[in-house]
């Protein structure tokens, strides 16, 4: 099966290639540039095959997205259907969620939570959580049978660093990176320290919270932008997935195809 999985985020859109279920490529490009979008759409569409039963020599793929910003979904549907004239098929609206939610509001669940969240217990297959460190950082629970349970929604680094500075007087904006002290010796270093070190206790106490709940530590799968940078002062992750979201997204269309067949 030929995929072309696009993660729709807040500040980027996200493509991975999968030919015959094995990614070929993930690559990431500022959301608002329709130029690079057109561009990135076309270089995956020139490595697919064309299918054999077409006579119109149509490439055998479907493309499939998950979003959370809908202006964005728009462009994206634009650029597919003028550049490549296919449709783009959403989750949640096209495509049913991978997986059970024992949520109260299932329809405003952010659909990259539940294919990240589908993809982690594909592998796992028991309680795991799911944390995507990006815009935004959210911590979410799946139980032993697979059912997305809900979780937690926190700042991002760059919303927590911006939010400093347009509520303080003197702050400046910093840039978070990991720190090379566990103090910092300026106000900018205070502040990085601050936001960074409060990410990964935040992270690890909501984990604890969830093993209080369901009787013992879950596996937990670190992924996001920022994860990459956050990963070794968190002793407490089993893995590191970058790209979970684009993985999810490759998963449900299958997995709607095979209970179809």
């Amino acid at each position: 099966m030929n995929i072309i999985a696009v993660d729709i985020g807040n500040t980027n859109i996200t493509i991975g290639l999968f030919l015959k279920d094995q990614e070929q490529f993930v690559k990431s490009i500022p959301g608002q540039s329709r130029e690079k979008l057109t561009g990135l759409f076309k270089s995956a569409w020139e490595k697919i095959p064309i299918a054999k039963s077409s006579k119109e020599k149509k490439r055998d793929c479907v493309i499939v997205a998950s979003s959370v910003k809908p202006a964005w979904t728009k462009l994206v549907q634009q650029v597919v259907k003028e550049t490549l004239g296919e449709k783009l098929y959403i989750i949640g609206k096209n495509i049913p969620f991978p997986m059970d939610l024992s949520v109260n509001e299932p329809e405003k669940i952010g659909v990259d939570r539940v294919v990240s969240a589908a993809a982690a217990y594909a592998v796992v297959e028991d309680a795991v959580v799911i944390a995507d460190f990006g815009t935004a950082v959210t911590i979410d629970l799946v139980d032993e049978r697979g059912i997305f349970r809900g979780g937690v929604i926190c700042p991002g680094f760059e919303i927590s660093a911006e939010a400093l500075k347009q509520s303080t007087a003197q702050l400046p904006k910093v840039k978070v990176t990991r720190p090379k002290a566990p103090y910092g010796r300026t106000t900018s270093q205070a502040i990085n320290c601050g936001l960074y070190y409060s990410a990964v206790a935040t992270l690890q106490e909501v984990i604890r919270r969830y093993a209080e709940k369901i009787g013992r530590w879950p596996h937990t799968i670190l992924t996001g932008s920022s994860a990459e940078m956050i990963k070794d002062d968190c002793e407490f992750i089993d893995s590191y997935v970058p790209n979970l979201v684009i993985k999810g997204i490759a998963l449900a269309y299958r997995k709607y195809i095979e209970e179809k067949e």
